[in-house]
């Protein structure tokens, strides 16, 4: 019987060596001589590789073509005439349009952000709850604008609609 308990203790106190480590359990700093020689190189032949896999600096601009696949399609609103337009809404610098989905209390609440936006934002906002509530059989939409930050919030998940309606637009 004596022997249970020293067993049980010597296997938590090496199970904790194991699990709860601190630099106190690490290893001891080695003189320099025991470590290999390093050669530091500013420019290696094998950076070329390296350099292929880290993101572009500017991302170029995309091909144009009559269609794409993933149904992304480029903006047809030149900023040269840009004053005839009540609002604009920028794309991001990866061309993408700025509609986005905020969930949250869990996912129980979710809520369209629509970013990005230059001009008259009470337009914009009227233009959407317009279409929104078309999309809802009628049904009123609660909705916010932000004129510092430039967003507008629509309540609920309208994120294909909104954004099918800008590029009907040609933002």
């Amino acid at each position: 019987m004596a022997l249970a308990p020293r067993f049980l203790r010597n296997l938590i106190l090496q199970s904790s060596k194991l699990r709860y480590s601190s630099y106190l359990s690490s290893k001891e700093v080695q003189p320099l001589q025991k470590y290999p020689e390093v050669e530091i190189v500013k420019n290696p032949p094998e950076w070329k590789y390296v350099e292929r896999l880290l993101p572009k600096e500017v991302i170029p601009k995309p091909l144009q073509k009559a269609e794409y696949h993933s149904g992304w399609k480029p903006p047809t609103v030149d900023l040269r005439n840009i004053d005839q337009f009540k609002y604009y809404v920028a794309r991001t610098k990866n061309y993408m349009l700025p509609v986005y989905l905020k969930q949250t209390f869990r996912g129980q609440r979710r809520v369209t952000v629509i970013r990005r936006i230059q001009g008259n934002l009470w337009e914009l906002e009227r233009e959407i709850r317009e279409l929104v509530e078309k999309a809802r059989n009628g049904r009123v939409c609660a909705t916010r604008v932000n004129e510092m930050s430039g967003q507008v919030q629509i309540h609920g998940d309208y994120v294909d609609i909104i954004r099918e309606y800008l590029k009907s637009k040609g933002y």
